[in-house]
């Protein structure tokens, strides 16, 4: 706990950006979510009580699974695929991209309790970033409409965006930010990619499109091919606070 509170005060004012961050964040997954309460005039209530349980359970199983990473053989070692979203976009299909990214924000919260940050936050603020890029638009498609084709279509193109964003945020912030923050050459990361990945080139922008969308790509497609899977099983528990996974004739 000491060694989190002193990262937080080294890196005052790039946790103070992550924090903006979050906000922004957040407040665009609300914002959305009432336009298409609106638009639909949804009448769909859950509990509570059953909300905040959900919620809470998703969080802490997303912050376990983001514990367990994979190396991508294509990357340097900072970067690696976990399923920490899998349980996020559950909650978000289940509850709205408002919950999503609030889960979101509750699995880094208590991954820096169950283990402090190892990149000055530059990782916790990616891991939150990019998976909201994933969770707020698939979320929000399939929250205009809730069958299974539209399920399809939102992870295709929640997986699309997070690809896009991901690839983008790391070469205008995030490599940027980590070389700062560890007075490390922008060049000496971008020769780690060059060394395991040829294609990485000797520029930020072929570092990401050969290191980074890869990643974003794999991670969109095992996290959506998963929940499309696990959804349904898990629809009876999910019924019981009022949501059901439809198809265009009938309940799942």
């Amino acid at each position: 706990m000491s060694s989190l509170m002193s990262q937080v005060v080294s890196n005052a004012l790039y946790v103070v950006s992550f924090l903006l961050i979050i906000a922004g964040l957040f407040v665009l997954s609300v914002l959305v979510e009432k336009v298409l309460d609106h638009r639909n005039k949804s009448t769909e209530k859950t509990s509570p009580a059953r909300k905040v349980a959900f919620i809470g359970l998703l969080s802490a199983l997303s912050a376990v699974l983001m514990l367990f990473e994979i190396p991508m053989p294509f990357a340097p070692f900072f970067y690696k695929l976990d399923l920490s979203e899998l349980p996020v976009l559950i909650g978000a299909f289940a509850f709205g991209p408002a919950a999503g990214v609030l889960i979101e924000f509750m699995k880094i919260v208590l991954k820096l309790f169950m283990k402090s940050t190892s990149t000055a936050f530059v990782g916790e603020l990616a891991n939150f970033a990019v998976g909201s890029s994933f969770i707020i638009p698939a979320a929000s498609v399939y929250y205009a409409k809730k069958t299974k084709k539209n399920a399809a279509v939102a992870c295709i193109i929640g997986t699309v965006c997070i690809t896009l964003f991901g690839t983008f945020f790391n070469a205008v912030y995030l490599l940027p930010a980590f070389s700062k923050l560890f007075g490390m050459p922008l060049e000496a990361i971008l020769a780690m990619g060059a060394e395991v990945n040829p294609l990485a080139g000797d520029n930020i922008m072929t570092f990401v499109i050969a290191c980074v969308a890869p990643l974003n790509l794999i991670k969109g497609l095992v996290n959506s091919g998963l929940t499309l899977l696990v959804y349904k099983k898990i629809s009876p528990v999910l019924k019981g606070a009022g949501i059901h996974l439809e198809t265009d004739k009938k309940p799942a």
